[in-house]
């Protein structure tokens, strides 16, 4: 996938291998060779280790008891088949270290019994571990195929602009969280939100859903950006509780040149226009999505400039609150001027590093970036034609490749353009 965050899930190759001469096919053969690969070394050697100690050690020290740990360790690493082995190893090389020592058939019939008991529990406790962890495993892809419905995968370009999205949960078995985001092409020009929901767990992530499920029905359907608000709005009016809220930026481009951002409580984004970084503050502040009712508060149409070159970043709280052990947030803005590049895939991923450097590996919150960059037009020479006599003939002049036109709007816009023209 093209995004800096990797959503999808890794490839492994398949390799089929035909059954020859050193492939096991008996039954006895294939339990054998199931048990050999579910028994780790480490077990193994501490068995070793334990026998070889006994040995060098002489008459009157007796290490019998410390076989235990053979098939306890290997109750946390290996199939049940394994532990039994193990512990039936165990048994063999106590019994004659027993026999060695001349202890009594009493009590190494004690130790024995304790070395089987504890190759049982073993045994037992890999198996209820293997379960967890298909059942784990089981969870991870639903949780993955859910990220992929709510989270769609974004292309690396959407009609002339390249883009680039980082995603991080904070649980990282969960794999998806409160924060959301989505970038979608329409009639009306790109159009994308960023949004952080309140709260966590599953209601949190129905949350995204339903707001995300909105915006792209509402951004295909309306040519106004504050009614795609609307829209959202209602929507969580209907659905929401009381305290329950959705802090989030809708942006779109229906022009080469115009950007329209309405910020619904949410941390403002920054743009960046030639060297510099700076913050696209809403001129009003408007509530969260969710609780306009209380305020009786709208948002606001924002209207900035976005050039050939510049590029927007959206961003949830889960980055600018990240806290190092000094408890100082991170610096989004110096640290987005310090890996700033023609490549939003590389700038978002040099971002993320530097952010798990400074909270020491491991974020507490979602966090989700998106970066839209407006390439800049290249210039390019029409190349030399080849004459009768075959002599390169020159281009004159060099041919700059026009923008391509932006989407149909309606008569009124269209309108103006001409007259603007004339």
């Amino acid at each position: 996938m093209s995004q800096a965050r990797q959503h999808g899930r890794d490839h492994w190759p398949f390799r089929q291998h035909k059954r020859g001469v050193g492939h096991p096919s008996a039954p006895g053969a294939r339990a054998v060779a199931h048990c050999a690969a579910g028994t780790p070394a480490l077990p193994l050697v501490i068995i070793l280790a334990v026998v070889f100690v006994d040995l060098l050690g002489g008459p009157g020290k007796i290490w019998l008891p410390l076989l235990a740990a053979g098939p306890a360790l290997a109750a946390a690493t290996s199939r049940p088949l394994g532990v039994l082995g193990v512990g039936l190893l165990a048994s063999l090389l106590g019994a004659g270290i027993g026999v060695r020592h001349g202890m009594p058939a009493s009590e190494l019939a004690v130790v024995l019994t304790a070395l089987v008991t504890v190759a049982a529990a073993g045994a037992l406790a890999s198996a209820l571990r293997g379960r967890r962890e298909r059942v784990l495993a089981a969870v991870r892809s639903v949780a993955e195929t859910a990220q992929h419905a709510l989270l769609k995968p974004v292309p690396e370009t959407v009609g002339p602009f390249q883009v680039a999205v980082h995603y991080s949960a904070a649980a990282a078995e969960a794999r998806i969280g409160g924060d959301l985001y989505a970038l979608i092409p329409t009639p009306y020009g790109i159009r994308m939100i960023v949004g952080d929901v309140r709260g966590k767990g599953l209601p949190a992530v129905g949350t995204a859903a339903l707001v995300l499920g909105v915006f792209r029905e509402a951004a295909y359907d309306e040519p106004d950006l504050l009614d795609v608000v609307c829209r959202i709005e209602r929507s969580l009016a209907r659905n929401l509780g009381y305290d329950d809220f959705v802090t989030a930026v809708v942006a779109g481009c229906p022009e080469p040149g115009r950007l329209e951002v309405v910020n619904c409580g949410h941390a403002p984004p920054l743009m960046v226009r030639g060297a510099g970084v700076v913050a696209v503050d809403p001129v009003r502040p408007a509530p969260p999505l969710g609780l306009r009712a209380l305020s009786g508060e709208s948002p606001s149409l924002q209207v900035v400039p976005f050039d050939e070159g510049d590029q927007l970043l959206l961003y949830t709280d889960g980055v600018t609150e990240a806290r190092d052990a000094g408890r100082a947030f991170y610096p989004l803005a110096d640290g987005l001027a310090r890996h700033l590049c023609d490549d939003p895939a590389r700038t978002l991923a040099a971002l993320h590093e530097e952010l798990l450097d400074h909270v020491g590996g491991r974020l507490h919150d979602d966090a989700a970036l998106l970066l839209v960059r407006k390439p800049v037009a290249a210039a390019r020479a029409v190349p030399a034609v080849a004459g009768p006599d075959d002599a390169s003939v020159p281009a004159a002049s060099p041919v700059v490749t026009p923008l391509p036109d932006p989407p149909e709007r309606s008569g009124g816009d269209a309108l103006d353009d001409r007259e603007g023209a004339a």
